[in-house]
């Protein structure tokens, strides 16, 4: 590859002088890498952690389902949570029933994510939503025969997916949800206080989010500070960047634009490449 061949927005030195806050866990360093090798100063401030739900039995006794009486089809929301619903088969020495019972299973996974998740393990998905969100899970669905279906669906966190349980249910699906994994606070308060007050400061030209319960953690440590407002109003001048449209819809919700959200693709890389293109524009 010749110099000229670089596209540049991965040219070292494009996000020089640039400062960016990344909330991000679990895939922190590998972010801070592709942000630090085009220049920029990185502020590490994980918001998040994520732990297997602390309901063994009612995780055991959904996976036993899926494996004694298979659901007619199965959906996942997240690599993760099809990821730590294999955790909690191994450690109840049932794995190669669990994968067994995934790969006869018709499978519909919200976005590419759950493939990859799946694909080291020799299970694939059958199909991937029209758009990696719950309206495209039920776009896919919808004119479909489910009447009578039994449908095991992975969701997470705290998170009910009213949206998409509704949808199955007046389908005449009977639906069977399973949420493997929950959201836990990471950072110490006093590191995500230093973040707002940098970001109020305007020290910060930018902040990355990947998953909407950043966006949630951020806003109700400014809330219980009596800052929230501040920070809204800080939010505007600074470049919010959100991975994908669930995430650009969370801070929508919450009065904050993003103004990066990569086109089609809602990978770290293609987020990093938007977000480096606007800062550039805007130098």
């Amino acid at each position: 590859m010749t110099a000229a061949s670089v596209l540049p927005e991965a040219a070292a030195g494009a996000l020089a002088g640039r400062r960016v806050a990344l909330p991000e866990s679990r895939a922190l360093e590998v972010f801070a890498g592709l942000l630090e090798r085009r220049g920029a100063e990185v502020w590490r401030c994980p918001l998040i952690a994520i732990h297997d739900s602390p309901d063994r039995t009612a995780i055991e006794a959904w996976l036993h389902r899926a494996i004694e009486a298979p659901f007619d089809r199965l959906i996942f929301l997240t690599g993760e949570g099809f990821t730590r619903l294999t955790g909690f088969a191994r450690r109840a020495g049932r794995e190669d029933a669990w994968l067994a019972a995934v790969a006869r299973t018709p499978t519909l996974v919200r976005g590419p994510k759950p493939g990859r998740a799946m694909k080291p393990f020799g299970v694939r998905p059958d199909a991937v939503a029209a758009a990696p969100t719950t309206e495209g899970i039920i776009e896919t669905l919808s004119g479909q025969d489910l009447a009578g279906q039994r449908i095991g669906v992975q969701l997470y966190g705290a998170e009910p997916n009213r949206r998409l349980l509704e949808f199955l249910e007046q389908a005449g699906a009977e639906v069977f949800p399973v949420w493997p994994y929950r959201y836990a606070d990471a950072a110490e308060t006093g590191c995500v206080t230093g973040l707002i007050e940098a970001l109020i400061a305007g020290e910060v030209d930018a902040i990355a989010f990947t998953s909407q319960a950043q966006v949630r953690r951020l806003l109700a440590v400014a809330r219980a500070d009596d800052r929230h407002d501040a920070l809204r109003a800080a939010l505007e001048g600074t470049v919010v960047a959100a991975i994908g449209p669930v995430v650009a819809e969370e801070l929508r919700t919450h009065g904050i634009s993003p103004a990066v959200v990569p086109d089609g693709r809602y990978f770290m890389k293609p987020l990093v490449s938007a977000l480096t293109r606007h800062l550039r524009a805007a130098a």
